[in-house]
């Protein structure tokens, strides 16, 4: 049955983030029912403003504002501060990711609005964290996968540290800083109390390199650097990216299973018995001559023939996609996760869904992000009560 109602309803949310990490906690809570209301500066948020110079924020900025409402708000006049202690009296959770302080300074850090609201969750994501001697240190996707270590694991032997495409350190932080507030409200749920909790991107990156880490553990005095598409560790095999007619495909082997199987598909199943290759540690001793007998089969295969034999066979595989093919996807927009909708400035796009799923709920869909302001009188109507004419004069004053 498909009618409970999304497990965030009733939750009002006041959203200060900005750019990715933010807004896509935010987001994730929109999508299960909380109301979040996305809090600008007159100006806009930095990816607003890097929208109106026609660097590309506007697709991103769509993707994770949907179902949000927007209004602004001038933090540095007496009277905004005002009005957002007012806002947090009512809300259950205020989130922003700006630097260490930056609130503080303000006069609506979490010990003022705590203050005001002694069941507020009051959420902080940041790049070094709260605390600690690197804390002031700026903080950029690409800087903290470089402090991490992320970056140099990552590219190929002979060549510079290269870092991960995606923003992967925003929305891994995004992530977890969303884990961070569904917790804490369980936990206010039980004792109705608020708290302050805090994401820091360095701390979610480190986690993800178990494998480099585990080496270092097990060769400490000879670490393995950047492997390019090889396991992290060099202690799989086959494990790689390879060359086919029409683009590239991945192929891995976690056990010797896995690589009878592969031997089957590829039609040398005499491989399997061989000593160079019978074992997984045997294949890492020799994995360039691994990599080469799959490669010299791929080489002369599309990657749907590809997927079609390792398919048959059960070995762990897919196609490297291209961005168009991953928006085309069919298996993704049957799930609902990739919606289109009609947007009034981009026209009609693609909008990711939540990758949370709440069986016996429908999925949320996609409403377009509002336009910077759109909200004002609504939401200072609803929850404030001001009358149309004093949204108006809070306006004209630079106040919203």
């Amino acid at each position: 049955m498909d009618d409970l109602p999304p497990p965030l309803t009733g939750v009002t949310v006041i959203d200060l983030g900005q750019v990715y990490q933010g807004p896509y906690a935010a987001f994730l809570m929109a999508k299960a029912g909380a109301r979040v209301i996305k809090v600008e500066p007159r100006h806009g948020e930095p990816l607003r403003v890097r929208e109106a110079l026609g660097s590309g924020a506007s697709l991103p900025l769509a993707m994770l504002n949907s179902n949000k409402r927007a209004i602004t708000l001038n933090l540095k006049t007496p009277r905004g501060v005002e009005l957002l202690k007012a806002l947090a009296r009512q809300a259950d959770v205020l989130l922003e990711n700006f630097a260490p302080g930056v609130m503080d300074k303000l006069g609506v850090g979490a010990e003022a609005l705590m203050a005001e609201n002694p069941r507020l969750i009051y959420a902080s994501a940041t790049g070094y964290g709260l605390s600690g001697p690197e804390r002031d240190n700026l903080a950029m996707d690409i800087t903290i996968q470089a402090a991490s270590g992320a970056i140099s694991v990552t590219g190929f032997p002979d060549g510079p540290p290269v870092k991960a495409g995606p923003a992967i350190a925003d929305f891994l932080s995004g992530t977890h800083l969303y884990g961070a507030i569904v917790t804490a409200l369980y936990e206010r749920e039980r004792t109705g109390r608020g708290r302050l909790v805090e994401v820091a991107m360095i701390e979610t990156m480190f986690p993800t390199l178990a494998s480099n880490l585990g080496m270092i553990h097990a060769r400490p005095d000879n670490p393995i650097g950047r492997t390019g598409n090889r396991h992290g560790g060099l202690s799989v095999s086959p494990y790689n990216v390879y060359a086919c007619k029409d683009g590239w495909f991945a192929i891995i082997c976690t056990n010797d299973g896995h690589w009878r199987s592969l031997t089957r598909a590829i039609g040398r199943p005499e491989l399997a018995e061989d000593p160079r290759f019978a074992s997984n540690a045997a294949r890492v001793k020799h994995m360039a001559e691994t990599d080469a007998a799959v490669e010299a089969w791929a080489a002369d295969l599309t990657r749907a023939e590809i997927f079609a034999a390792t398919g048959e066979h059960r070995v762990p595989s897919a196609p490297v996609r291209d961005l168009p093919e991953v928006l085309a996807n069919q298996h993704m927009r049957g799930r609902g996760m990739l919606e289109e909708i009609d947007h009034p400035q981009l026209g009609r796009i693609t909008v990711p869904g939540s990758p949370l799923r709440y069986h016996g709920t429908p999925q949320t869909p996609a409403t377009p992000s509002p336009a910077i302001g759109a909200d004002n009188e609504e939401v200072y109507g609803e929850m404030l009560g001001l009358s149309a004419d004093e949204v108006a004069a809070l306006a004209e004053e630079g106040v919203i």
